[in-house]
């Protein structure tokens, strides 16, 4: 098994060199950005996913060359997830995985256009995630154009992350396995590395009443209504804030008429934790979940979409060698724990070392202010390719 590198490994990497060379062709990675990001890719659109990971492909090829291997697994009704690996030097492949699908529906465009402004680049799906899509590539073809070692490299694109990974989660997994590590370009959090990811569940609860004439003959019924709002309370009650776990009762609907006790009611529950042990706590609960009223139902399905993301220690080594890298630039790498999940969960959930967060620095994913910072492109790319060039001198135990 490969150890993550010591920072002792960059001694021999030209970190500042990196970042000069990427410097010198800023124009052209920042061109790259909104090119990806002028060709619109929503997660629910398969025609524009095909057209846009078409391109990515062509592009990324074109600076990378030919792969020597290449594998493409159908996404059905979202987008297609592509593996390119390519060769290299001294250990097991390191993963770099992104996602090429956005949140934004066909026509955003439109009425908000790509544009630059000084430092801010702003558009549809720049900041999560194609700054970082860009920056993954440009690392790999800043390593080869200024003489450094890389290790061999899976490059694993996905069309489906933003609705949970669905067909590209096995595909992940299996990238993974055998893997020296995973490097995640997300955008960061405040430019800061993302060394711990909440896990996501997802449930649905249903309640099943009894329907009764409201006026005439109430006693009889048993209200779906009545009993969901008592779990909602239930649920809610499950949130732990000091150990990172949230529950949401996001969505209710129920009933069939205002003069109907209501028969049935839905709900569906997002839970994040940030450790097993909530996951297992929640998990005990959702299980022990019993109507108010004996006549009445309830079922809870559902399952956890993301697996917790913690702070291994090889975690912890991956955010080091970053640091070491950025130290060389005279830059301060933080890393936080997040709220939001990733494919680094899965990454993470197999065991190998991960380093996320490394892509773009700026803010406002999902959101019309989503913007990255333009400098930041090179200077995050350059520290990229310094810890992909750690490794073929790193040592295996």
């Amino acid at each position: 098994m490969m150890a993550v590198p010591d920072p002792s490994a960059l001694r021999d990497v030209d970190v500042a060199g990196l970042h000069r060379w990427l410097e010198r062709h800023r124009g052209h990675v920042l061109d790259d950005v909104l090119d990806l990001v002028g060709q619109e890719t929503p997660s629910d659109d398969p025609a524009l996913l095909d057209r846009g990971l078409a391109r990515l492909e062509r592009w990324a090829t074109g600076m990378l060359g030919q792969p020597r291997h290449r594998s493409r697994t159908d996404g059905g009704s979202h987008g297609d997830t592509l593996t390119l690996e390519f060769a290299g030097t001294g250990c097991a492949p390191v993963v770099l995985l992104g996602h090429y699908d956005t949140v934004w529906p066909a026509g955003t465009l439109a009425d908000w256009p790509c544009t630059v402004d000084g430092d801010r680049a702003t558009g549809p799906g720049i900041f999560d995630m194609k700054a970082g899509l860009v920056q993954a590539v440009w690392a790999l073809r800043a390593l080869s154009a200024t003489g450094h070692q890389a290790p061999p490299v899976r490059l694993v694109l996905n069309g489906d992350e933003e609705i949970g990974s669905p067909v590209s989660r096995p595909v992940i997994e299996r990238a993974c396995a055998g893997a020296a590590a995973v490097l995640v370009f997300e955008g960061s959090a405040a430019g800061a590395l993302k060394t711990g990811r909440k896990g996501v569940g997802i449930f649905d609860v249903t309640v099943t009443g009894r329907e009764a004439h409201a006026g005439l003959e109430p006693e009889k019924g048993v209200s779906a209504i009545d009993e969901m709002a008592r779990a909602t309370l239930k649920l809610h009650a499950l949130a732990d804030p000091a150990a990172g776990t949230t529950v949401n009762v996001g969505l209710v609907q129920g009933g069939s008429a205002i003069n109907v006790v209501a028969g049935r009611a839905a709900a569906r529950v997002d839970v994040r934790v940030a450790s097993r042990a909530e996951a297992d706590r929640v998990d005990h609960a959702l299980a022990r979940l019993k109507p108010h009223d004996p006549r009445a139902g309830i079922t809870v399905t559902g399952e956890w979409n993301r697996p917790v993301m913690e702070r291994t220690p090889a975690i912890a080594a991956m955010a080091g060698l970053a640091r070491a890298a950025a130290a060389e630039l005279g830059s301060d790498l933080a890393e936080v724990s997040v709220g939001g999940a990733s494919d680094g969960n899965f990454a993470a959930a197999t065991g190998v070392p991960v380093l996320d967060g490394i892509g773009a620095v700026g803010d406002g994913a999902h959101a019309r202010h989503e913007h990255v910072s333009v400098a930041a492109l090179t200077e995050r790319s350059a520290i990229a390719a310094a810890v992909l060039a750690a490794f073929p001198k790193g040592r295996t135990e």
